[in-house]
């Protein structure tokens, strides 16, 4: 069977010294209403995590210095034959300045301990700790995009 693979990243950007997280709020138009941490598609025939860097870049204004993989979700519909791949990353130290007119949605700095307080996707939610828990983590899933049916998953995660 013939299938396409799409690969992604989302870098959640953290002031360590301040203890907030960079996140967007995207407006409905852009798809995934509500907050969320950078990220999208990386360009052939670019590396993943160059691609992280890129995205961080293009929609916030900084350049990540340090940056953390942090664990891998995929998401698997037979029915359309596409496995989906979102690599996830830590960003602890970047430069530069916050874009004036960002293009995914207004950027703001969040307290890390109220950021769950905001409105966003429910998988956006889930995904969230894990960018702060120690070592990483892969996520499975399994699914019927027609039905939003969840047909299998597994979950694990790795120490440091």
């Amino acid at each position: 069977m013939n299938y396409q693979v799409e690969i992604y990243t989302m870098s959640m950007v953290w002031n360590p010294v301040s203890d907030q997280v960079l996140l967007m709020n995207r407006p409905s138009h852009k798809g995934f209403p509500g907050y969320i941490a950078p990220g999208g598609k990386v360009e052939f025939p670019e590396s993943i995590v160059d691609g992280a860097i890129r995205e961080v870049r293009e929609e916030t204004g900084l350049w990540a210095k340090q940056i953390t993989y942090k664990g891998l979700d995929e998401f698997c519909d037979p029915e359309q034959g596409l496995r989906y791949m979102v690599f996830n990353y830590l960003v602890t130290s970047y430069e530069g300045e916050l874009l004036t007119d960002p293009p995914e949605g207004e950027l703001v700095w969040v307290p890390l301990k109220q950021a769950l307080e905001l409105p966003m996707q429910d998988w956006f939610a889930e995904r969230f700790p894990r960018f702060f828990n120690s070592g990483t983590f892969e996520r499975s899933v399994v699914w019927e995009k027609l039905s939003g049916r969840t047909l299998q998953e597994t979950f694990k995660t790795y120490s440091d």
